[in-house]
């Protein structure tokens, strides 16, 4: 059934008249009696009786009536929620993010989202890199912020951010007295690392073999958090980010250890399915995302 067929033929049933409907729908009248008659050719059935003034619906036309008012009403509902999803008033934000951006980069950025457009559903999958490689393929999420790179001829990445990795101890530890310490000295002590699959861990490995070292760790645990402390009870050292320590080394619960022959600085990265168009909430999201990290950089840089 031709859609615009069926909306002039509603114009011409609400109005009473085939003149009247047509002025209502912005068409001349022959535009209209002929569109009509085809309809009417196509269903097999005569939808208006033709009187000298105005028409009258038949049998037919009284059931057609009733979907094509249906119908019109669905139309405007659904431009109705077009129009919301495109002003942001309706729709859905989902964001994978590995541990370290979930929990120490992510939550500031949300809190101003969500201010400016409280009508739209946050959606956060917090898991490592890999994880949210297998989120952004099947669908269930739409961008994924990755402490490391994922590699997939379907995804493309953007860095956003330069992090700063760093060696930590318990305060008091014996490497901290230390003058002089080498990449080597952390490998001899008990270490605490992230788990397989881990964007952290994959860059301190990483770090550690051009250096010819390996780590052999204590633990491998997926909560940063946890790592911490661990680290604070005394378990073992270990590498993390600069950004997930800042209240420890406020309060002298952790010191950075500081290693003269390794300086790890890593890239940040933003992800999608390539070729994949965003909503307009993620658009939103992502225009703030990109200026704050890019104002958090400039302000830890070199801290």
């Amino acid at each position: 059934m031709n859609r615009n067929h069926l909306a002039l033929f509603h114009a011409v049933a609400q109005a009473g008249s085939i003149t009247h409907g047509a002025t209502e729908a912005g068409v001349s009248q022959p535009a209209v009696s002929k569109q009509i008659s085809e309809l009417e050719e196509a269903l097999g059935v005569q939808l208006l009786e033709r009187l000298p003034r105005g028409c009258r619906l038949t049998e037919a036309g009284r059931i057609l009536s009733g979907f094509a008012s249906r119908w019109c009403l669905i139309e405007k509902e659904a431009d109705r929620a077009m129009e919301d999803y495109r002003g942001l008033k309706r729709g859905r934000l989902a964001i994978g993010a590995s541990m370290t951006v979930g929990a120490y980069l992510l939550p500031w950025a949300l809190g101003e989202f969500h201010a400016q457009t409280p009508e739209i559903e946050i959606q956060i999958e917090i898991a490592n890199t890999q994880r949210i490689r297998e989120y952004l393929l099947d669908g269930s999420v739409e961008i994924g912020l990755t402490e490391g790179p994922i590699e997939d001829d379907e995804l493309e990445s953007k860095v956003f951010f330069h992090d700063e990795l760093v060696a930590i101890a318990p305060a008091g530890h014996a490497l901290l007295k230390k003058k002089k310490i080498a990449a080597s000295d952390l490998c001899r002590e008990p270490f605490i690392a992230r788990e397989e699959g881990s964007g952290t861990r994959a860059v301190v490995e990483r770090a550690l073999r051009r250096r010819g070292l390996k780590i052999e760790p204590l633990l491998s645990l997926s909560s940063p958090e946890a790592i911490k402390n661990m680290v604070v009870a005394g378990l073992g050292i270990a590498v993390v980010s600069r950004l997930i320590i800042q209240q420890e080394l406020r309060t002298g619960l952790l010191e950075i250890i500081p290693v003269k022959d390794m300086v790890i600085r890593r890239p940040l990265y933003w992800q999608r399915v390539r070729h994949r168009g965003e909503s307009p909430a993620t658009a939103r999201f992502l225009k703030q995302w990109f200026r704050h990290a890019k104002a958090l950089e400039a302000a830890t840089s070199g801290g």
